[in-house]
């Protein structure tokens, strides 16, 4: 299931027990390099909450504007599968990027 930033975690109530997978879009699609949307935050704080009242676990991904600025937060606040796609192709070096992306997201995973 994919919410864009407009649509409410709400929309998921009566089917979160059969869905494997949630995707908050956190920019508006069609494009690369869009700053993150900070309400994206309280979506995933919302929409893991409302897994746990519920009684299932499914992957929760997190697409757009995602760097190193901002992948504890969105870890902590309930994501774990992540893309980030500006901030690895657009840096100098995109492997290096990658690993800092992994390391800062597992380091928050861990305090999550």
């Amino acid at each position: 299931m994919v919410l864009n930033p407009a649509t409410p975690v709400c929309v998921l109530e009566s089917i979160i027990d059969v869905v494997d997978m949630v995707l908050l879009m956190s920019v508006n699609p069609g494009f690369g390099g869009q700053s993150f949307i900070p309400g994206t935050i309280a979506k995933l704080h919302e929409l893991k909450a409302m897994c746990e009242r519920h009684g299932v676990s499914p992957l929760i991904e997190v697409d757009g504007g995602i760097s190193s600025k901002n992948i504890a937060e969105v870890v902590k606040a309930g994501a774990n599968v992540l893309v980030a796609g500006s901030a690895v192709f657009k840096s100098e070096d995109p492997a290096a990027e990658v690993a800092l992306l992994q390391k800062l997201g597992n380091e928050a995973a861990q305090e999550a």
